[in-house]
């Protein structure tokens, strides 16, 4: 039998992605990926994989998976989220799991994934990855395009995720310390490429002003509710690329599944450092912005960078006064097997 996880329920909007499909944009092609790179790595970290495998990304609310595999290793890491592991799927209520960490599961047992709080995604690694054929060198799923991922959209019941694992591997939990999630006070952003469209009250309107995030966003961009920009000439324009963060004339920041052309003109850009960020805010959280310059941008970045490549760092052993059930499996007594395997 093919290992895999059984959608029972898809929650709102759970899809494949991955760190995105670049080098296809001069196709029309979107480079797609984790809205939250920061938090994919990290998920991937947890679950022994390279750092841009495949994952489970969850917005808002969450899955329920039943197990189809002798054993499989699923990491948690984004927005916290109430996580319950059933012992099958006619439990009514199970253990409790924290996000930041990973834990072992068995044949037949269920993950229900609830509602996220404080944040618009989290992600699930397991560890060996899905057993996905890649297009164009990615498994992230292009919903607009209709492909990548699990048949190009997002999970609906009834689907099984091939897994590349049988079994997990015989090591010890993992949790991972002091990972910042959290977004700046500001977005930092760097003006152009046509700010010279708008007005000089527009942009003073654009940096002074709060906006909050709409209901109607959604991973190609973040609408946005607050004041109006006013122009100073015609928005008439010839089309050229957009960059990820690229805010429009109307209230939209644009994001990962964003179209790679447009002719209108873009006030400003988000910069790459808080594009994680960015991707983690949750419907009605408050926006503003700040203008930084390019060398102060390249700064953030490569000190996002570094963070990143910290995070190896950060995993540590599950801590001993945490509740889990790999107790069970522990010979803690001398001649005492485990309560798990014993079979009188």
């Amino acid at each position: 039998m093919t290992p895999a996880l059984r959608v029972l329920a898809p929650g709102l909007l759970t899809t494949v992605q991955d760190l995105g499909r670049g080098g296809y944009q001069r196709l029309g092609i979107a480079a797609g990926g984790a809205l939250d790179p920061v938090s994919l790595r990290a998920a991937n970290a947890l679950a022994s994989n390279p750092p841009g495998a495949g994952a489970l990304e969850i917005a808002y609310t969450g899955p329920t998976l039943a197990i189809e595999a002798d054993e499989a290793r699923l990491a948690f890491v984004g927005a916290p989220a109430s996580i319950e592991v059933l012992e099958d799927v006619s439990a009514s209520s199970g253990r409790q799991i924290d996000v930041m960490r990973s834990v072992l599961v068995r044949r037949g047992e269920v993950v229900r994934i609830g509602s996220l709080s404080g944040g618009a995604v989290l992600y699930v690694a397991v560890e060996g990855g899905f057993d996905i054929a890649p297009v164009l060198g990615s498994v992230s799923t292009y919903i607009r395009g209709g492909f990548g991922g699990w048949h190009g959209r997002a999970l609906v019941a009834g689907d099984q995720l091939p897994l590349r694992r049988t079994q997990a591997s015989d090591r010890e939990e993992l949790m991972i310390e002091g990972l910042d999630l959290g977004t700046p006070a500001r977005l930092r952003v760097i003006l152009g490429p046509q700010h010279n469209y708008f007005s000089d009250g527009g942009v003073e309107t654009f940096l002074g002003s709060d906006y909050a995030v709409s209901a109607e966003s959604d991973r190609v961009g973040m609408r946005l509710e607050g004041p109006p920009i006013t122009h100073s000439r015609s928005t008439d324009m010839t089309s050229d690329g957009i960059a990820p963060g690229a805010r429009q004339r109307q209230p939209i920041v644009l994001q990962v599944d964003r179209q790679t052309t447009g002719g209108y003109p873009k006030i400003a850009t988000v910069i790459s450092a808080d594009l994680p960020a960015l991707g983690r805010l949750p419907i009605g959280a408050k926006v503003s912005f700040e203008p930084v310059t390019l060398e102060v941008a390249q700064g953030l970045r490569r000190k996002l960078a570094a963070e990143v490549e910290g995070i190896y760092d950060r995993l540590v052993p599950l801590s001993p006064d945490e509740p889990d059930f790999m107790l069970l499996d522990a010979n803690l007594i001398s001649g005492v097997v485990s309560a798990r395997s014993w079979n009188p």
